[in-house]
C-alpha cells in the first residue's frame, strides 16, 4: 500500500506535456461536470467552473481539464465527497493553498482515463471565500480577452515543460510570476483590485 508521501511523489514525477489546443477540451469539461452532480451531494456543491489553460480557445495546454468547484463545507468535503470519489479511482490530495503545508487547505482530485492511467482531469474543491483559486477565473478570463498574452503564455509552457518535463512543482513555481503579474492586470481590467 502506498503512503501518502508516496502518493505525491509519484505524481509530481510524472511527464508534463504541453499540446495544441484541443476543441474537445470543453465537452470534456462538460460531461465531468454533469458527473459531479450525478455521484455527489448537490448541497454540497455550489458552481462548477472551467478554468486553467485548456479554458483558453487557442491556447497550447497540458492535455488536463482543470476544474474549480465551490463546496458549501470543505471538511465535509473530506467526508462525504473525497470517498466517493475514491472508490471510482481518483486520487485525492488534502492541499495547502501556498507552500508545503499549512492552511488554507482544499481538496484536489486527479482523475485517470481508466485503461492508461493518463490523467484526464484535475478538480480543486474549495469554499467561496479562497480568492486565491477564484482568481484563476480572472486570469482565464483575461487570457480569451487578450490573444497576444494568451500566446505569451503558450510560449512561455512549452519552454518550462521541456526544462521541468518531469518536475511538475519546478514547472508550476517558474510559470507563478507570469500568472501573478497577469492575474494583478485582470484584476484591475474587470475592476476587480
Amino acid at each position: 500500500m502506498e503512503t501518502p508521501e508516496e502518493k505525491v511523489q509519484r505524481v509530481i514525477r510524472e511527464k508534463v506535456d504541453i499540446v495544441p489546443y484541443d476543441p474537445n477540451w470543453v465537452q470534456s469539461f462538460l460531461q465531468e461536470k454533469g458527473h459531479l452532480f450525478s455521484c455527489l451531494p448537490n448541497e454540497m456543491i455550489r458552481r462548477i467552473e472551467h478554468f486553467g489553460s485548456t479554458a483558453v480557445p487557442g491556447l497550447a495546454a497540458k492535455p488536463i481539464v482543470d476544474m474549480l468547484v465551490e463546496v458549501t463545507d470543505l471538511e465535509e468535503t473530506r467526508v462525504r465527497i473525497a470517498p466517493v470519489l475514491e472508490l471510482q479511482g481518483y486520487d485525492y490530495f488534502w492541499r495547502p493553498t501556498h507552500g508545503d503545508d499549512g492552511p488554507p487547505f482544499y481538496a484536489w482530485f486527479i482523475k485517470r482515463e481508466p485503461k492508461t492511467g493518463v490523467r484526464t482531469h484535475h478538480i480543486h474543491m474549495v469554499e467561496g471565500g479562497f480568492t486565491g483559486h477564484w482568481d484563476r477565473l480572472l486570469f482565464r478570463d483575461y487570457l480569451i480577452e487578450h490573444s497576444d498574452v494568451a500566446k505569451e503564455y503558450g510560449d512561455l509552457k512549452s519552454r518550462l515543460a521541456k526544462g521541468f518535463s518531469k518536475d511538475r512543482v519546478g514547472y508550476t513555481q517558474a510559470k507563478s510570476e507570469f500568472i501573478v503579474e497577469v492575474t494583478e492586470r485582470a484584476k484591475r481590467f474587470f475592476g476587480k483590485s
